[in-house]
């Protein structure tokens, strides 16, 4: 049963964004990219494996990592308008890992973590490039996007599929090694984020990339409360149900911040 939610949980996830962020362009790409997609079956996944208590640590270990995420994606925006899609790509990723990292000295009980990650997330969007948002008239007009993109033709939803399942797997498999808190800062590793932004600013400019991006960043604060749940039913309240409320509760915030963008 693990073993099948490892390889088909998250793929299906990302598999449906992907669909849904092509019809409706970058921003909403970026939003549903914001989701917790790889995260959440990761989530999943170890409170089958390891138990709750392992999963709520871990489930504070990825506020931290949501954090990480944006100032990656800030990163990403404020360098993709002055340098091309290969300088920003390596300099916005070492900025995740180097935020995880210095998020990883700090040891703080899930509310003060919480209240800081939300912090984190309304100042990087005050400072996010100001261009169009998650849907603009431009976007929502445009026809539908074909279902591959050129770059990889027919094998792109598949390639990204295939890469989901591989991160799951693996960061699973290694959970027991890095322990609850590392495992949860690492899952929110934006990896689709990146491919989409590299996408977006090798193919359509600088402003489609921070469209996407601004989309991420939106979509951190569902994210965050996603796992703001999982670390306070996990260990109190049925497995599924913890994740139900959990997805509930971000797709709720995440429909107000669209709504708010918009």
């Amino acid at each position: 049963m693990i073993l099948i939610l490892k390889l088909i949980l998250a793929p299906i996830l990302i598999a449906a964004a992907t669909l849904a962020g092509r019809r409706w362009g970058p921003g909403v790409s970026g939003w549903l990219i914001g989701l917790p997609l790889t995260s959440a079956p990761v989530s999943l996944i170890l409170t089958l494996q390891r138990g709750p208590p392992f999963a709520a640590a871990s489930a504070v270990g990825v506020l931290g990592g949501v954090a990480s995420l944006c100032v990656f994606c800030l990163t990403y925006a404020l360098c993709a308008e002055r340098i091309g899609w290969t300088a920003s790509s390596l300099l916005s990723a070492a900025a995740f890992f180097t935020a995880a990292f210095l998020w990883r000295l700090v040891d703080l009980p899930l509310w003060p973590t919480f209240a800081l990650v939300v912090v984190v997330i309304a100042v990087v969007l005050f400072f996010m490039p100001r261009g169009a948002g998650p849907t603009e008239p431009a976007e929502a007009a445009a026809p539908p996007r074909p279902l591959y993109s050129a770059a990889f033709g027919a094998w792109d939803l598949p390639a990204r599929m295939i890469i989901a399942a591989v991160f799951v797997f693996g960061l699973t498999s290694a959970a027991g090694t890095l322990g609850p808190q590392l495992s949860g800062l690492l899952s929110p590793f934006p990896i689709f984020g990146l491919i989409l932004a590299a996408f977006a600013h090798s193919g359509q400019g600088f402003l489609a990339a921070a469209r996407l991006l601004r989309g991420m960043v939106i979509g951190s604060f569902g994210f965050a409360v996603f796992f703001l749940v999982v670390a306070l039913l996990v260990t109190e309240a049925p497995v599924p149900w913890t994740f139900v409320l959990a997805a509930a509760a971000a797709l709720a915030v995440n429909g107000i911040s669209l709504r708010t963008a918009r």
